[in-house]
C-alpha cells in the first residue's frame, strides 16, 4: 500500500489473551504486526537463530563448572584430573566467548532491523498526514500523532530489537539446560520439570486476559497524561476564576479508573500471580532438588557427583523464563502499538484530484453547500454566496451556526457533502492540494509557533523569501520594532508559548507571516477577538495591509470590526438567513440586526 492509497484491509483486533505464552511464530503472524515486520523477516529470522545459538553457548560455562566438579569428585586421584579439568576450562571460556560474539552480532541485526522497520514506517506516517484532510488534525489534536510518532513506535522498537531476542534466548536455554540434566539423571530431571511446569502454567493463566487489562490501562493513562496537561496548561485560569476543583476532578476520575483497571488485574491473577511467584524462583527449585536429591543419593539411584549440575545449572531454569516473560509482555505492548500504527495508516485521505486543474482567478463560490461531520446531522444546509476578487465577505452568526465549518471547507480541511465550492470557476476539490493552500494565507485565534528563530517562523509563508523581504513583512504587519527588541532580533529563537511575546504581538507575526506569502485569497477567524483595546487597533492596522486588494473571508465576532465588509453573510443553525452590507441588514431589522443590538448593549452596559 502507497502512502497516498487507502487500505481497504480491516483492522485486525487483539483478541484477549492470544499473546499469552505462545511461541514468536504465531505472534509474529498476528495482524498489523506481522504486516510491518514482513520486508525485515529475513533479519529476523537471522536474529533469532544467532540469539539461539548463542544462549546455548552461554551454558558452555555451567556445564564445565559441573563437569569439573564431577569430575573432580569421581576421579582416584588429583592428577587423573587436570587434563579433563583444562579441557572443560577451554569449552567453558570458548562458549563464553561465543555467546558474547554472537548476542552481539544478534543484537546488531535486530537493531538493523529496527532501524529499517520504523524507518519505514515513520517515512509512511509522514507522507500519510500529508494527504489526510485537515480537519483531522484540527479534530483529534496532535497528541493522537505524538502517541504512535513516539510512544507506539518506541514499543515497537523495543519489540524489534529486544522483546523477540529475549524469548528465543530464554526458550533455547530452558531447553539446553533441561536437556543436559536429562542426560545426567532423567528421574531428577523430571523433578526440575515438575517445578517448572507450575510456574508456566500459572503464568499462561495470569496473562490470558492481559491483552483487554493493558487497553484499559493505557486508556486510562492517557486520561491521567491529558489532565495533567490540561491543569498545568490552564493553571493560570485555575487560580483565577478557582476552577482547579472541577479539573483535579477530572485527573482524580482517570486516576481511579486507572486503580480501578488494575485492581481488576490484580483481583482476577492473584492467585496464578502467586503460584508463579513461588515456585518461579531459584530458592524454591534449590530446596526440591536438593530434597530430591538427597532422598535420591539415599536410595542409591543418584551418585554425588551426579547431583551437582542440578544444584548448578537446575536452580536457573526459573531465571531463564524471566526474560521470555519480559519479552511476551514486549510482544503484547508492540502488537497493540503496531494496530494503532496501522489504524492512522488507514485513516481516509483526502482524495486526490482525478483531473487536477488550475483555477483562472480568484472568484469564490459558494454553491448549495451542505456539509455533515457525521453523514447524519447536517452542519450546513444550502449556503449559495459569491466572493468577488477584491472585496471582503463577513461569516456572522450565533455560536455553532457553521462560520469556522464553512470557512474550513475553502481550504478543504474537509470536503463538502452536498453542493460546490469553487476558486475561479474550478471546484476545489479538482484543484491539487498544494495549489490550493498556496493561494491561500489563513490566520486563526490560536497563533501556532515553530521551536525556531522568529525570522524562520515568519519564513513559513515563503521558505525561499531573504532575510529582507521577511523584515519588510514584519514591517507591514507593524511587528519589526518588537523584534528588533528581542535579545538576538530575528535570531531569537520563540518556544510553544512564544518566547515572552503578548497575544497581539504573536498575532502580528502570523500577520507578517501571511502577508510575506502573498496569496491573493485571505481567511481570518477573527484575530482581535481576545486583544485588549491597544494591541487590538495594532492587530487592525496590520490586518489592513493584508488584506488589500484580495479576496478577503473574515470569520466575525466583534460585529463592529466589519461594519466596512463589502457582504455580510448571516448564518443560523447552518443556513444563509440573510446577506448584504452593514446598513442594509441594519435596515431589515432580523438576526443581524439583533446581534448588532446585542452587542452594543453589551459594550455599554
Amino acid at each position: 500500500m502507497t502512502s497516498t492509497e487507502t487500505s481497504t484491509k480491516p483492522t485486525v483486533a487483539n483478541p484477549p489473551g492470544a499473546v499469552a505464552g505462545g511461541t514468536v511464530p504465531r505472534l509474529v503472524r498476528a495482524g498489523p504486526l506481522a504486516r510491518m515486520l514482513r520486508p525485515v523477516r529475513g533479519h529476523l529470522i537471522g536474529c533469532a537463530v544467532l540469539s539461539a545459538l548463542g544462549s546455548a553457548a552461554g551454558f558452555a560455562p555451567y556445564v564445565a563448572v559441573a563437569e569439573i566438579a564431577r569430575t573432580a569428585l569421581g576421579a582416584p586421584s588429583p592428577a587423573a584430573v587436570i587434563p579433563a579439568v583444562w579441557t572443560w576450562v577451554g569449552i567453558g571460556v570458548a562458549g563464553a566467548v561465543l555467546r558474547l560474539l554472537l548476542l552481539f552480532l544478534s543484537s546488531r541485526l535486530g537493531h538493523v532491523a529496527d532501524a529499517e522497520t520504523l524507518h519505514a514506517i515513520r517515512v509512511r506516517i509522514v507522507r500519510h498526514l500529508g494527504v489526510l484532510p485537515l480537519g483531522w488534525f484540527r479534530a483529534t489534536g496532535s497528541g493522537a500523532v505524538k502517541k504512535v510518532m513516539t510512544d507506539d513506535l518506541e514499543e515497537m522498537h523495543q519489540l524489534i530489537a529486544h522483546s523477540m531476542g529475549e524469548i528465543i534466548g530464554a526458550a533455547v536455554a530452558v531447553v539446553v539446560g533441561f536437556g543436559y540434566l536429562v542426560l545426567v539423571d532423567w528421574r531428577m530431571a523430571l523433578v526440575a520439570l515438575a517445578v517448572l511446569i507450575p510456574t508456566l502454567v500459572s503464568y499462561q493463566v495470569s496473562m490470558r486476559s492481559m491483552s483487554s487489562h493493558l487497553a484499559r490501562l493505557i486508556a486510562a493513562e492517557q486520561r491521567i497524561s491529558t489532565s495533567a496537561v490540561e491543569y498545568a496548561d490552564g493553571i493560570t485560569v485555575v487560580k483565577t476564576f478557582g476552577t482547579g476543583g472541577r479539573i483535579l476532578e477530572r485527573f482524580a476520575r482517570a486516576v481511579r479508573d486507572y486503580a480501578g483497571a488494575m485492581r481488576a488485574w490484580v483481583s482476577e491473577t492473584r492467585y496464578s500471580s502467586a503460584i508463579c511467584h513461588l515456585t518461579g524462583t531459584e530458592m524454591t527449585m534449590l530446596a526440591v532438588l536438593l530434597a530430591a536429591g538427597v532422598g535420591f543419593v539415599g536410595a542409591g539411584w543418584l551418585t554425588v557427583p551426579d547431583l551437582l549440575p542440578f544444584l548448578i545449572i537446575g536452580i536457573g531454569l526459573p531465571t531463564s523464563i524471566t526474560p521470555a516473560v519480559q519479552g511476551a509482555q514486549g510482544l503484547r505492548k508492540g502488537r497493540m502499538a503496531a494496530g494503532h500504527v496501522e489504524d492512522l495508516l488507514e485513516r481516509a485521505a483526502l482524495p486526490a484530484p482525478e483531473h487536477p486543474q488550475r483555477p483562472v482567478g480568484h472568484r469564490i463560490e459558494l454553491d448549495d453547500v451542505r456539509f455533515s461531520y457525521d453523514g447524519v446531522s447536517p452542519v450546513l444546509a444550502g449556503i449559495s454566496a459569491v466572493c468577488e476578487p477584491g472585496t471582503v465577505t463577513a461569516l456572522v452568526g450565533p455560536s455553532g451556526a457553521g462560520k469556522t465549518t464553512l470557512a474550513s471547507l475553502l481550504p478543504r480541511f474537509y470536503d463538502v457533502t452536498g453542493g460546490a465550492i469553487r476558486i475561479g470557476g474550478v471546484d476545489v476539490r479538482d484543484i491539487p492540494g498544494e495549489t490550493l493552500l498556496a493561494s491561500m494565507s489563513l490566520v486563526f485565534q490560536d497563533v501556532v509557533l515553530l521551536r525556531d528563530t522568529v525570522a524562520e517562523n515568519i519564513r513559513i509563508g515563503r521558505p525561499v523569501a531573504t532575510d529582507e523581504e521577511v523584515r519588510e513583512a514584519a514591517r507591514t504587519a507593524q511587528v519589526h520594532d518588537v523584534i528588533e527588541k528581542l535579545p538576538d532580533g530575528y535570531g531569537t529563537v520563540l518556544d510553544a508559548l512564544g518566547g515572552g511575546l503578548s497575544g497581539g504581538e504573536l498575532q502580528r507575526l502570523t500577520i507578517a507571516r501571511a502577508v510575506l506569502s502573498g496569496a491573493p485569497i485571505v481567511v481570518l477567524d477573527e484575530a482581535t477577538a481576545a486583544l485588549d483595546p491597544d494591541n487590538e487597533a495594532a492587530v487592525q492596522d496590520a490586518l489592513a495591509e493584508l488584506v488589500a486588494g484580495k479576496t478577503v473571508i473574515v470569520i466575525a465576532h466583534r460585529l463592529h470590526t466589519i461594519r466596512q465588509a463589502d457582504q455580510i453573510l448571516v448564518l443560523d443553525h447552518g443556513q444563509l438567513v440573510e446577506s448584504g452590507r452593514h446598513h442594509e441588514l441594519l435596515a431589515r431589522n432580523g438576526l443581524y440586526a439583533r446581534l448588532w443590538a446585542a452587542q452594543r448593549n453589551g459594550e455599554h452596559a
